[in-house]
């Protein structure tokens, strides 16, 4: 069979359910396969060992993806006291062990409740973040030693559902995180792991929600690609319905909309920030933005 043209399936989000041992780019690369188009991206890296939801656009609906990425993010975690791993969670080889049984559960959530709020946050040396245009992880396989910034983050919520003990000289959290984007759920194990003096890092991770989006409403890559392919289903959103949920809706004349198409400015809408401006036939026309009296096109969605 010959490769589609990108053009013949419609565009969309893709909100899969990203199963443990894959990376964000496999799954990338199941969808183009499922699909047969080239167009695909995602939104927001989960780690290989990490499940959960990973959002990806075909087609123009890539053009949503940076506004998409930057939501805030829930996760499900284990948090595992007492050792440290080089890559601060349960993929990398555990480098020193200190034995955390004699911790009570409330100096646990304490340490644990001091990773809220704003925070300074140094990634792990073996993340995806870029190092004079390598990723670091790549960097770090090379033989080389990366230290890297700190970044603001912000963790609004993290709830400790339960606290066991393996072995006598481990213990394991199992928590809830809400963050913004650019957190990370391992740094935050390993910073309490040493505020406690015993070392940590996280044995699991899932990625519940993204923004607007949740992993109830995902399914498997191979089944929402062909969803898409159909025309909808379980874990497929339409362009203007993809839209519809990230930016405040705005319903254009066939006069704005025809204008829009040329590039044109229309009136302003008088409120900050994108819009989604979406025809009479419920197509998305573009992203727009008030730049003074008038709104401009800020991300095109040409007919096609």
């Amino acid at each position: 069979m010959g490769r589609r043209q990108d053009a013949d399936v419609p565009p969309g989000l893709l909100l899969v359910d990203k199963p443990g041992g894959m990376t964000s780019h496999d799954v990338v690369a199941r969808a183009r396969r499922v699909l047969s188009v080239r167009r695909v991206g995602h939104a927001g890296t989960l780690d290989p060992m990490a499940t959960g939801l990973l959002v990806l656009g075909v087609g123009t609906a890539t053009r949503l993806l940076g506004h998409v990425g930057g939501h805030d993010k829930t996760y499900e975690a284990t948090i595992r006291l007492g050792q440290t791993t080089v890559t601060d969670d349960r993929e990398g080889e555990v480098l020193v062990t200190t034995p955390a049984g004699h911790l009570d559960d409330d100096a646990v959530t304490a340490a644990l409740a001091a990773q809220t709020g704003p925070l300074l946050q140094v990634p792990s040396s073996v993340s995806a973040v870029k190092v004079a245009g390598r990723r670091s992880y790549d960097r770090v396989r090379a033989g080389e030693e990366v230290v890297l910034e700190p970044r603001a983050v912000t963790v609004h919520r993290l709830e400790v559902h339960r606290v066991t003990r393996p072995t006598p000289d481990l213990v394991d959290v199992d928590v809830t995180v809400s963050c913004t984007a650019g957190t990370y759920v391992r740094a935050i194990a390993r910073d309490a792991g040493a505020a406690l003096g015993v070392g940590g890092h996280l044995t699991a991770l899932r990625r519940t929600a993204s923004g607007p989006f949740t992993v109830a409403g995902a399914a498997p890559v191979e089944e929402a690609g062909q969803a898409l392919a159909a025309g909808g289903g379980a874990g497929v959103l339409g362009l203007t319905d993809a839209a519809r949920a990230v930016f405040p809706v705005r319903t254009l004349t066939d006069e704005e909309a025809r204008a829009l198409g040329y590039g044109q400015r229309i009136p302003a809408t008088g409120t900050p920030g994108l819009h989604a401006a979406v025809d009479g036939a419920d197509r998305l026309v573009a992203l727009v933005e008030d730049a003074g009296a008038t709104a401009r096109v800020a991300v095109g969605f040409p007919p096609g």
